[in-house]
C-alpha cells in the first residue's frame, strides 16, 4: 500500500459521518464531504442551569488565525430579559448584520433536540420538533466543511444526515432519534457469510463505538478453508493501523489514527479489481491488493475486538 494512494471518489451516500456522543465542548470537528442540500446536522443535550449563551457555527475552514468566515452562526442567549437567538455571518474578519428571533424554545435546565436542514437558499432550524426560524445563506454553502460548538451547553450528541428525512410534501421535522442511541447491538465477535464472495463495486461497511477500555478491532476477510488472505487490525495500545498478511506480518497503513474510546468509527471496505481500498470516517486510507479470484473465494467475514458493533453492511 502506498500512503500517497488515494480513493477513488465514493458515492455520496457513502460518506455518511457516524455521531459523536458527549464531546467535550468546546468542540470542533470536519464535515465529512461538506455541506449540501438536504443534508442535515442534530444536536442532542441539555442547557445548564446557570446557562449565558452558546453557538453552533457552521465554518469555512478550521484555522485559529485568521479566523475563519462563518456561514451560520446560531447563538442562542438566556442572560438577557427576554432570551431569544442571533444568527449572523462573519465574513473577511467581519460580522454582517444580526438576525434576531425572540420566543426562544430552549429552557435553562431543560433537555433540547435541534435540527439544522440546509435548503436550497437557507438553513431550516426546528427545536424539539418544531419549526423555529429559517436563515438564509450569504455565503455558498460548498464553503462549509467545519461544525464548531462553543459556550454554556452539555452536548449529549452529534449527528449528521446526508439523506432528507421529511416525506414528500411534509412540513414537520422529525422528533425521533435517527441515530445509535435506540439501535440494537451486534454480538462480537461477528461473523457473516459472504454466499457469492466478493466483486467490484461491493463495498462493506463496519460501525460501531470504541469501549472505553480497548486493546484492539480486527476485520478479517476468510474463504472456504478459513484461510484468511485480508486482516485489517487497529491496536489502541500503540495507536497503529496496519494490514496484517497471511503468514503474519504487519504492513502499517500511515494515516493518523482516528479511533477514540467512546466515539462511533466507521469502516468502508470498497471491493475494485485488484484489490481492497479502505476509508476510515469518510477518509481514504489506501488499499491492499488482492486478485479477483481471490476476492471470489471469500465467504466470511470476521469483526472482534474492544467494540461494540451496531452495523455491518455488504
Amino acid at each position: 500500500m502506498s500512503p500517497e494512494e488515494k480513493l477513488d471518489p465514493l458515492p455520496d451516500n457513502f460518506i455518511l459521518q457516524p455521531p459523536v456522543f458527549y464531546p467535550v465542548i468546546p468542540y470542533v470537528t470536519t464535515i465529512f464531504g461538506g455541506l449540501h442540500t438536504g443534508k442535515m446536522v442534530m444536536l442532542q443535550g441539555v442547557v445548564p442551569q446557570n446557562a449565558l449563551r452558546f453557538q453552533v457555527d457552521f465554518q469555512c475552514g478550521c484555522s485559529v488565525q485568521p479566523q475563519p468566515d462563518i456561514a451560520i452562526h446560531f447563538n442562542p442567549r438566556f442572560h438577557t430579559t427576554k432570551p431569544h437567538v442571533i444568527c449572523n455571518t462573519l465574513h473577511g474578519g467581519r460580522w454582517q448584520a444580526e438576525a434576531r428571533w425572540p420566543g426562544l424554545a430552549l429552557q435553562r435546565g431543560a433537555s433540547f433536540l435541534i435540527f439544522f436542514l440546509f435548503g436550497n437558499e437557507a438553513v431550516k432550524v426546528s427545536v424539539n420538533g418544531h419549526h423555529f426560524l429559517h436563515y438564509p445563506y450569504r455565503l455558498p454553502l460548498s464553503r462549509v466543511d467545519t461544525l464548531g460548538i462553543f459556550g454554556d451547553i452539555l452536548v449529549k450528541a452529534v449527528g449528521f444526515l446526508n439523506i432528507n428525512p421529511f416525506m414528500e410534501g411534509g412540513r414537520e421535522y422529525p422528533v425521533g432519534h435517527p441515530f445509535l442511541l435506540k439501535n440494537p447491538r451486534l454480538e462480537v465477535p461477528c461473523s457473516r457469510a459472504l454466499p457469492r464472495g466478493l466483486w467490484p463495486g461491493q463495498v462493506i461497511i463496519v460501525r460501531g463505538l470504541v469501549l472505553q477500555e480497548s486493546k484492539d478491532f480486527t476485520l478479517s476477510l476468510r474463504d472456504r478453508s478459513a484461510y484468511v488472505p485480508v486482516t485489517l487490525r487497529a491496536s489502541f495500545r500503540d495507536r497503529t493501523l496496519a494490514w496484517i498478511s497471511p503468514w503474519g506480518r504487519k504492513k502499517l497503513i500511515l494515516a493518523p489514527f482516528l479511533f477514540y474510546p467512546q466515539r462511533f468509527f466507521e469502516v468502508l471496505l470498497l471491493c475494485h479489481e485488484g484489490g481492497l481500498k479502505l476509508a476510515l470516517n469518510g477518509q481514504g486510507l489506501g488499499a491492499t491488493s488482492l486478485d479477483q479470484r481471490a476476492l471470489e473465494r471469500l465467504r466470511e467475514l470476521r469483526i472482534s475486538g474492544s467494540i461494540q458493533l451496531y452495523c455491518v453492511q455488504y
